[in-house]
């Protein structure tokens, strides 16, 4: 029972992005003290990292793999991207970058007319590839196997050529001090690049990457114009994004 129960708040952790001890003990009818067990048993085999109150899925120096990243807080990252894609008009030239939730944004796309796209992301690539009217441009660059992102230096210089109405970047976590972080430095270049390029700046990040921590920076939310998440941020990242001008849509 215990075993079964575990892989159940596995699957929700995965699905929710974390899991509270009083929220699982209700679900399943026992005590606080057995459900603590049960997720530092899950912390121990390193399934799940213990945070106060609960846990949440583990983040570090290594990104969780992309069918698990995939899978976490769906519905939120669906309404952000439904919010983000009703910012950008019919005709725009847009760079988008590796990640769920651009890829969610792709899907809400789908029915714009006449799209440039330029991605470093072959699932992104093959979600417009539906939309008759969009032209993508797909980078070059080293592929990276995992999920499917062009990544290093001739991605970076291809991503030079342009100048983008849009982009919509994603990224790994972003800390308290409003830093957009990430894992691996040759998508960071990447990243850094399209800002450069862009006339305006969409991040799409939800709630559980302000949770989250990763070793590199890409950029500060002062060099983003718009941010789509899904929860109101903490009063003082609120009030540096009003400071900054960054505007925060909540979806």
């Amino acid at each position: 029972m215990s075993n079964f129960r575990q892989r159940e708040i596995l699957e929700l952790a995965r699905k929710e992005g974390k899991v509270t001890v009083d929220g699982l003990a209700e679900i399943y009818n026992v005590t606080v003290q057995t459900i603590r067990r049960d997720l530092s048993e899950l912390a121990d085999s390193g399934r799940l990292e213990r945070v106060h109150g609960g846990a949440v899925i583990p983040s570090g120096v290594v990104n969780i793999v992309y069918d698990e990243r995939r899978r976490l807080n769906e519905d939120g990252k669906r309404a952000i991207a439904s919010r983000c894609a009703q910012a950008i008009p019919h005709g725009a030239s847009v760079f988008m970058n590796i990640g769920t939730s651009t890829e969610a944004v792709a899907r809400e796309l789908l029915d714009h007319d006449n799209l440039l796209v330029v991605t470093n992301n072959l699932n992104i690539a093959n979600i417009l590839a539906s939309n008759q009217s969009c032209e993508i441009i797909l980078t070059g660059g080293v592929l990276r196997r995992a999920d499917g992102g062009m990544v290093g230096g001739l991605t970076a210089e291809m991503v030079r050529q342009f100048k983008f109405d849009f982009s919509v970047l994603g990224c790994s976590a972003i800390d308290a001090d409003g830093d957009l972080l990430d894992f691996d430095g040759q998508e960071v270049l990447v990243s850094r690049t399209a800002i450069g390029r862009s006339r305006t700046v969409m991040v799409v990040a939800d709630h559980l990457k302000f949770q989250r921590k990763a070793p590199l920076t890409i950029c500060s939310l002062k060099d983003v114009n718009i941010l789509f998440t899904d929860m109101p941020l903490r009063n003082g990242l609120s009030g540096d994004c009003a400071g900054w001008g960054t505007e925060v849509v909540t979806a």
